[in-house]
């Protein structure tokens, strides 16, 4: 898979971009093609495309429907749908596709050419694209390759994907781009990051947390990504129909690291860490307890009442590492609560932040990258929720309500110096395929907070 553009040749052909209500006035300026698109029933819906033959039988053309500004509303990437029918030839945009959506459709047909082929199956032969005019080609080449790095280490199943195969796609990036990089395991662990290595002792598979740096210079962002490489739930066991997807747990660390390679890959001017707890949360003798109290990195305990409610507990300890540097920005990625999935659905990826400007430049950003966010609120008044009386904090606060808003309550707890802070609760993963959207791995958020990121940091 190479998520590149086409160079134009004497054998690219012209794509017209053609709308539901604009087909008849497409045939009034290309007569010639009337009787074959009218024969082949070609409607201009989404999905919808014909190759156009010449006199000698060969395509001299082709048409790809766009549907209408409704159906455009309810499909990200509209142009990728037709992209599986127009063959292995090479186009470049002739006519109908708007200038403000040339990037999104752009980005779209490069994430067509992606497949999860590991195990099984070939590397889908799509159709190529000369970039549109008046687009960043080599920036949506960089997106779509850290976006395919995020759905690999996700799709990627725990028998494969543990805590040291997480470290590796660390390191194999950071020798890439000529980033530092320090791995904390054992003893050193357990002194230093308790919560995590609480997390992770049951597993034979060692627990660790990742610190990449990059960046001489600029203002300073740290990313957190949660790394959980599977989830049983611990002794609070999972029933079989929760643990299928948890291979997907690590998905924080995918998105965290598919954002760092982005932000590496184009050069921004600033100084970046990613900072990544990877375990694996297993039942074993010596698995951590309901009604265990951990002492936390920043000296808070915590009163365990559910085990599988890990993901913040190994994130607290990572977060409370970052906000010692109190950089200028925090940005943390989990995969953290199935209340989230239930209050936006998987398509939406929610996020915290108390900082209105923030909030709002990542929300218009994701509309402008189609990678939809949605605000949901730092609550204070559910703080007493969070508070067991017994411990300073209660990992899993019971009554079952407003759960995705209390673990970001928990998190912030522990990031008390850093200027900004912001949340992403996602789910990271496309439960049925879409267009440039394959089933599996999904990448939320990283697109809209790259473009938020000059901005919020002054670059």
């Amino acid at each position: 898979m190479s998520f590149r553009f086409a160079e134009p040749d004497a054998d690219t052909l012209p794509l017209h971009v053609v709308e539901s209500d604009g087909v008849e006035g497409f045939l009034d300026a290309h007569p010639e093609a009337r009787a074959w698109v009218e024969a082949a029933g070609f409607t201009g819906a989404i999905g919808d495309a014909l190759l156009i033959p010449g006199t000698a039988g060969t395509p001299v053309a082709a048409i790809a429907g766009y549907g209408t500004a409704a159906t455009r509303r309810r499909t990200r990437f509209a142009l990728a749908a037709a992209v599986a029918r127009l063959g292995r030839h090479s186009y470049r945009i002739a006519s109908g596709l708007p200038e403000s959506a040339a990037e999104e459709e752009a980005l779209g047909w490069l994430l067509s050419g992606y497949a999860f082929t590991r195990y099984a199956g070939t590397t889908p032969v799509v159709a190529g694209l000369v970039a549109p005019e008046g687009i960043d080609a080599a920036r949506i080449e960089v997106l779509a390759v850290s976006e395919a790095l995020t759905r690999d280490l996700i799709n990627t199943p725990a028998s494969d994907m543990g805590p040291a195969d997480l470290e590796a796609a660390a390191r194999e990036l950071a020798q890439t781009y000529s980033a530092s990089i320090e791995v904390t395991t054992g003893e050193t662990l357990e002194a230093e990051f308790p919560m995590i290595h609480a997390v992770g002792r049951a597993s034979p598979r060692a627990p660790r947390l990742i610190d990449l740096r990059w960046g001489e210079a600029g203002p300073t962002l740290t990313l957190v990504g949660k790394g959980v490489c599977f989830d049983t739930g611990g002794l609070n066991l999972k029933p079989g129909s929760s643990m299928g997807l948890m291979k997907k747990d690590m998905g924080g660390a995918a998105n965290v690291l598919g954002l760092a390679r982005s932000i590496m890959a184009l050069g921004l001017p600033l100084r970046l860490r990613v900072l990544i707890p990877a375990v694996e949360n297993s039942v074993s003798g010596n698995a951590f307890r309901p009604q265990d109290i951990l002492t936390s990195r920043k000296g808070l305990t915590v009163e365990i009442n559910n085990t599988d409610a890990e993901g913040r507990l190994v994130l607290a300890d990572a977060l409370a590492l970052a906000d010692e540097e109190t950089p200028d920005l925090i940005i943390s990625m989990a995969t953290l609560t199935g209340a989230a999935r239930v209050a936006v659905g998987p398509d939406l990826a929610p996020f915290y932040c108390d900082d209105d400007g923030m909030a709002a430049a990542l929300q218009a950003a994701g509309s402008a990258q189609a990678d939809p966010l949605w605000r949901l609120p730092f609550w204070d008044p559910y703080e007493a929720k969070i508070e067991p009386g017994i411990a300073d904090l209660d990992n899993a606060p019971a009554g079952g309500m407003a759960g995705s808003i209390t673990a970001a309550l928990f998190l912030r707890r522990f990031v008390t110096d850093t200027p900004n802070y912001v949340h992403f609760d996602i789910y990271g993963w496309n439960p049925s395929p879409a267009p440039a959207r394959t089933k599996g791995g999904a990448a939320q958020g990283p697109r809209a907070i790259l473009a938020a990121l000059p901005g919020a940091l002054g670059l």
